[in-house]
């Protein structure tokens, strides 16, 4: 599944993950000679659906403390066979993956589109 279909069909999720993106940039924007209605304005603006899904998509794993922040917790195991994931909340385990990954980032991004079912369910 692309990114940017999991967006879409998430759209309380989506919501959540592009505030907290535009929150990080505008961190990185910490400039005193900044003016506050730039801000302002870029706060504004948003950050539209595919740069989101594009940022994912090049780095899945930053999703990660947005999930935690949510009581979603997910962990990427490396055994002989290759990489699992598996999701937890502070109380329960939640889901598993069912098969091995050569690559973490591909247990990294399986991960994430469980993660965004379970976050769409609490919101």
């Amino acid at each position: 599944m692309k990114m940017l279909e999991l967006l879409q069909e998430h759209p309380k999720t989506a919501i959540v993950i592009k505030q907290w993106f535009l929150e990080k940039m505008l961190e990185s924007l910490k400039d005193e000679s900044l003016p506050e209605d730039f801000k302002n304005y870029v706060r504004e603006q948003g950050i539209d659906d595919e740069k989101i899904a594009n940022m994912v998509e090049a780095s899945p794993r930053s999703l990660f403390d947005i999930f935690d922040e949510h009581k979603i917790h997910v962990e990427i195991l490396h055994e002989v066979t290759g990489f699992w994931w598996k999701i937890k909340d502070d109380k329960t385990f939640l889901r598993l993956g069912n098969d091995p990954y050569k690559i973490r980032t591909e247990a990294e991004k399986e991960s994430i589109i469980e993660s965004f079912k379970l976050l769409e369910e609490k919101l």
